[in-house]
């Protein structure tokens, strides 16, 4: 057994997944196409759970083996693949959408989670390169998969395995709203996105916060009155559906989680009138 040091912490793991989680440390940021294959590999092992334990003044984190272990459904907000809507439908079941992910598709199976557009979905249904997910009737509300037609294209992350590199921010897929994109411009190399900022969600925003959009982790550089701004830099809107967003377009918003957190707190602990 393998103990990593890490400053408050003492991560436990066999010496095979050490070597490895030292070889891909360096390059968290760099390489994330191989980081994302680690992260498969990690899942690989099935650690399931995790146990602190004291230590002469430190805690030691063990990543517990289990066997079937699911994920934690937690994504990060870089966008793996940007799939096809094949159909959105009504059914006995309620509304199932389908799409095609070529390259998802091959890591993933029914019962994973799936982020679609930023909206943390479960996959129903598996077959080659196909996925079919049930929507809630409160994701069809709260989200823009209610506009999705043939062809639409979406953003597509799988769940992030626990103690795989962290390359964006912690992203849950609840979406707090869909809002309409106020205006869309190049500026030199970069784009410039401006999205509405609904009253009863202005609060959790943040100027240099984090936020996602269509599930695309993204910081706030702009905090409006009635909107915000963040910059969109041209890989991105490359290989994301952003490309594809249009002004009066909606897309889906979800704010940091550590804003709501912070508002909970302080509202537990506000003395009452």
């Amino acid at each position: 057994m393998v103990i990593f040091a890490d400053v408050n912490r003492i991560v436990e793991v066999d010496e095979f997944m050490a070597d490895r989680l030292a070889e891909n440390r360096p390059r968290n940021r760099d390489q994330p196409g191989a980081n994302r294959e680690f992260q498969n590999e990690l899942g690989a092992h099935n650690f399931g759970g995790i146990k602190f334990t004291p230590t002469g003044g430190a805690n030691k984190l063990s990543i517990l083996p289990s066997s079937g272990a699911k994920s934690n459904r937690v994504f990060t907000g870089l966008i793996e693949e940007v799939g096809r809507v094949l159909s959105i439908r009504m059914s006995d079941r309620g509304t199932q959408l389908q799409l095609t992910a070529p390259k998802l598709a091959a890591a993933v199976a029914a019962g994973d989670s799936v982020a679609v557009n930023g909206c943390c979905l479960t996959v129903s249904a598996h077959r080659g390169d196909q996925l079919t997910f049930d929507l809630l009737e409160e994701t069809l509300d709260r989200t823009n998969l209610k506009g999705l037609r043939r062809d639409s294209p979406v953003n597509l992350e799988r769940a992030l395995i626990a103690g795989a590199p962290m390359g964006g921010h912690f992203v849950q897929g609840h979406i707090d709203c869909s809002a309409k994109a106020i205006s869309f411009e190049k500026t030199g190399e970069d784009y410039r996105l401006e999205v509405d900022l609904p009253k009863d969600f202005a609060h959790y925003a943040a100027y240099k916060g984090s936020v996602a959009i269509n599930g695309i982790s993204l910081t706030i550089a702009e905090l409006l009155a009635k909107s915000f701004a963040v910059w969109i830099i041209p890989h991105t809107k490359r290989h994301t559906n952003i490309d594809k967003v249009e002004v009066g377009a909606l897309v889906n918003v979800e704010f940091d989680i550590l804003a709501k957190y912070v508002e909970r707190m302080l509202a537990r602990h506000t003395p009452d009138d």
